[in-house]
C-alpha cells in the first residue's frame, strides 16, 4: 500500500514513511492510493470474529507489510484493550461510547496505534524523533498518554490557553518526562497554524525530524474505522443498517467513518454534527466553502474553523458534491441547544451526555425526524466528567470522577506560556534540539 500528497507534488511513500513523516514534503496530507474493498463474507459474518480480529483484517492492508503481522497483531491488541459498548439511550437512537479508554475520550485508539507504530518504526533511528501536535482538546490528553514514555519520541503538544476543559488540561500537563505542554494564548487555529508552519520550515526540519499526532498522519486517521465496524458487530438489526452521526470538528473521524462505509461498512447515511464551527454545515448546503476564525464553545474539541481532514473527503468522493451529499448530510447546533439536550436527555432516559456527545444526539435526533422509521447510532466521544463544569449545573448533580481522573487532579501543571506566534515556537524548538 502506497500513500499519494493529495498536493500531488511529493513522490507516493508506504505506510511507514507516511507516519514518521506525518504530513508530506509538499505540506499535503497523505492519502491512500486504493481503498481496500472487505469480502461480503466477512461483513456479513462480523458477530464471529473477535474485536482484535476484527481490527487486524481492517488495518493490516493499509499497513502493508511495513510492520510483520505477529507485531501489528500485538499492536492492535494494545490499542482496543478497553471496551467500546453500543448503548441503548431510546427506542430508536444508541451511543457509541468511546470514553472508556485511560483519558476517556474516543482519540485514545488513534493515539495508542500511533504510537506503537512510531515506536516499532522508532527502534534502530539514531536521534529522536519529535512529534509535534496541536489539541483543541481531548488530542492532547490521548497523544501525551499514548506517548509517555516510548523510547526514541519527545511530544509536544500545543493547547489554547484557557479554552481546554480543567480535566483536560491536567490529562496534558501533569505527565512530565518526555511530554512537553506549550500553553498558547490564543486559538486552536493558531495552535494549528504553529505547527503547519514548523513542519514547513527547512531550518527546523534539519534539525529536528519532526511528525505530527493529529488526525491528519494517517496512523491516528485510520485506525479510528475501527470504532464503525465495532458498532456494527453489535447492531442487533442487520437487515436495517444504521445513520450513523459524528460530532465533528477536524473531521477526521468522520472521515475514517466514510472511509470505512467506502469498504463496506453497512450504513444508511453519515451526519456531521457540528456546532458553531459550521464551516461545512454551510458547504454542504451552498456548496460553497469558507474557512473562517474558530469561535470558543461548550464542545471545545469541534471548534475548528479550517478543517485539516475534510479535503481527504473531498478526495474519497473524487471532488463531486452530488455524490457527497448522497452519503453526507450536517447540522449546526447551538451552544443553548446542547446545554438542554443534556438536561433533557438525562430527564427522561437517566443518560448523561458530554457536551459533543449532547451535539450529536440532538442532530442525529433532527434527522431522525425527517426520516421516520429509521434508526441511528451517534459517537460519545468523550467521558462527561471531562466537561463537569458544563454538565453539572444542566443535571443539578455532581458527576462522579472515574479513578483515572482523582488520581491526576491534584498534580501540578507543567506547561510553557507562549504567545501565538511562529518566533516563539521555532525559538522553543531550537531549544529542544
Amino acid at each position: 500500500m502506497l500513500y499519494y500528497s493529495l498536493n500531488k507534488q511529493a513522490a507516493s511513500v508506504d505506510f511507514k514513511e507516511a507516519t514518521i513523516r506525518g504530513q508530506a514534503p509538499d505540506k499535503g496530507l497523505y492519502f491512500p492510493e486504493r481503498i481496500p474493498r472487505l469480502e461480503k463474507e466477512f461483513v456479513e459474518n462480523i458477530t464471529k470474529y473477535s474485536p482484535e480480529e476484527l481490527a487486524f483484517r481492517i488495518i493490516q492492508p493499509y499497513v502493508g507489510g511495513t510492520i510483520p503481522d505477529h507485531s501489528l497483531q500485538q499492536i492492535v491488541s494494545e490499542t482496543i484493550s478497553f471496551p467500546i459498548p453500543l448503548v441503548p439511550v431510546s427506542d430508536d437512537i444508541y451511543s457509541l461510547e468511546l470514553f472508556h479508554g485511560p483519558t476517556l475520550a474516543f482519540k485514545d485508539v488513534g493515539a495508542r496505534f500511533m504510537s506503537r507504530c512510531l515506536g516499532y518504526f522508532a527502534k534502530g533511528r539514531s536521534g529522536k524523533v519529535v512529534v509535534l501536535v496541536a489539541t483543541s482538546g481531548d488530542t492532547g490528553g490521548a497523544v501525551a498518554n499514548g506517548f509517555y514514555e516510548v523510547p526514541g519520541v519527545d511530544v509536544i503538544i500545543l493547547y489554547p490557553s484557557g479554552k481546554v476543559s480543567s480535566v483536560q488540561e491536567k490529562q496534558l500537563t501533569t505527565l512530565g518526562k518526555n511530554i512537553h505542554a506549550v500553553e498558547v494564548t490564543g486559538t486552536f487555529d493558531d495552535c494549528q497554524q504553529m505547527v503547519k508552519q514548523a513542519f514547513a520550515d527547512g531550518e527546523i526540519n534539519q534539525q529536528l525530524f519532526l511528525t505530527s499526532a493529529n488526525s491528519i498522519n494517517v496512523a491516528r486517521w485510520l485506525p479510528q474505522q475501527f470504532y464503525y465496524f465495532l458498532a456494527w458487530r453489535q447492531w442487533r438489526d442487520k437487515s436495517t443498517p444504521p445513520v450513523i452521526c459524528v460530532p465533528s470538528g477536524n473531521f477526521g473521524n468522520i472521515c475514517a467513518g466514510l472511509l470505512a462505509h467506502y469498504s463496506g461498512l453497512p450504513a444508511t447515511h453519515f451526519i456531521a454534527a457540528c456546532n458553531a464551527n459550521d464551516v461545512v454545515t454551510q458547504y454542504l448546503q451552498t456548496g460553497a466553502y469558507q474557512p473562517r476564525q474558530a469561535v470558543a464553545t461548550l464542545s471545545n474539541a469541534m471548534d475548528v474553523g479550517n478543517p485539516s481532514n475534510f479535503i481527504r473527503i473531498l478526495e474519497l468522493f473524487h471532488h463531486q458534491f452530488g455524490e457527497l451529499t448522497k452519503v453526507l448530510s450536517s447540522y449546526r447546533v447551538s451552544d443553548d441547544a446542547t446545554r438542554s439536550t443534556i438536561r433533557d436527555v438525562f430527564s427522561r432516559y437517566d443518560y448523561l451526555l458530554d457536551p459533543h456527545g449532547a451535539v450529536g444526539y440532538l442532530a442525529l435526533q433532527q434527522y431522525l425526524q425527517d426520516h421516520p422509521g429509521q434508526k441511528g447510532i451517534f459517537l460519545e466521544t468523550a467521558h462527561p466528567v471531562k466537561f463537569y463544569d458544563v454538565v453539572e449545573p444542566e443535571i443539578n448533580q455532581k458527576v462522579p470522577l472515574p479513578g483515572m481522573v482523582q488520581s491526576i487532579m491534584h498534580l501540578p501543571k507543567q506547561s510553557t506560556l507562549m504567545e501565538p506566534q511562529y518566533e516563539a515556537l521555532q525559538s522553543y524548538l531550537k531549544g529542544i534540539g
